[in-house]
């Protein structure tokens, strides 16, 4: 009886040998990969070891905008946002270095996308708009917009079309001048005059989460069939949060 479970034993310490995940090979990996969130939870396997960020960064989960990448033909890396958007294909996710600025002027947007900043805090990660644009991003597609900072010298931050926007734990800022009733964090011009009823929740929409609005006349500025709704605010110390949804009217019967 002793020989035979000192054999299980052995077969058991040996079967675990192999199951460690290191073991897997890249394809499986980075299959597992695929089902975590790009924030932070796939941010954070790139920490783990050369490999990990080697397939946790692979250009298959997502892009990444990096102006210090000197090896500009690397798959998958690009020196500003603009690029990246026009290489993306619908339902990537762009990360975005942290660090300095980025330039951002009037980029349209107009397939499903993710970007994200990749710094700890959404003031690491910084999209800039100059004065003479309308905006830094304008967007006619589904997208989400995390961990960023957007700044509009004037103008707006973000200028919604058209799709479902969400923007979570970002930063948007106006600059503050004589001409700041013209600056607005956002500013949707979405109709959706060609929705059906039933179709409603799955069409034009803007939902804002714990982000802090600064600056500017209004934190946003509709037209059309779009209204706000649902606002919740809360005061920290040093900060304002917002949580609100730019939704379409109720038909009145």
């Amino acid at each position: 009886m002793e020989p035979e479970t000192r054999k299980w034993k052995r077969f058991a310490k040996h079967s675990a040998a192999y199951c460690h995940i290191n073991n897997l090979d890249d394809g499986c990996l980075m299959h597992i990969f695929s089902f975590l969130s790009p924030i932070p939870d796939r941010y954070n396997t790139a920490l783990v070891c050369h490999r990990w960020h080697f397939l946790a960064c692979h250009p298959r989960l997502w892009l990444r905008v990096d102006r210090s990448v000197k090896d500009l033909s690397q798959a998958g890396v690009f020196p500003n946002v603009d690029t990246a958007v026009a290489a993306a294909r619908p339902g990537d996710t762009i990360l975005i270095a942290s660090g300095g600025s980025h330039l951002a002027s009037n980029i349209q947007i107009k397939k499903p996308l993710c970007l994200i900043g990749a710094g700890e805090q959404p003031d690491d990660t910084t999209l800039t708009c100059p004065r003479g644009s309308d905006s830094a991003l304008e967007l006619l597609s589904t997208c989400k917009l995390a961990n960023l900072t957007v700044r509009a010298e004037l103008g707006c931050c973000l200028l919604h079309r058209s799709g479902r926007l969400t923007i979570d734990g970002c930063i948007l800022q106006c600059e503050s001048n004589l001409l700041d009733h013209l600056s607005y964090a956002i500013v949707s011009t979405a109709t959706g005059s060609k929705m059906l009823p039933s179709e409603l929740n799955k069409g034009d929409r803007v939902s804002v989460l714990r982000t802090r609005i600064e600056g500017g006349a209004k934190a946003v500025l509709t037209s059309g069939a779009l209204s706000l709704q649902q606002v919740r605010v809360i005061y920290a110390r040093t900060s304002v949060f917002f949580w609100f949804d730019v939704k379409h009217q109720e038909q009145q019967q």
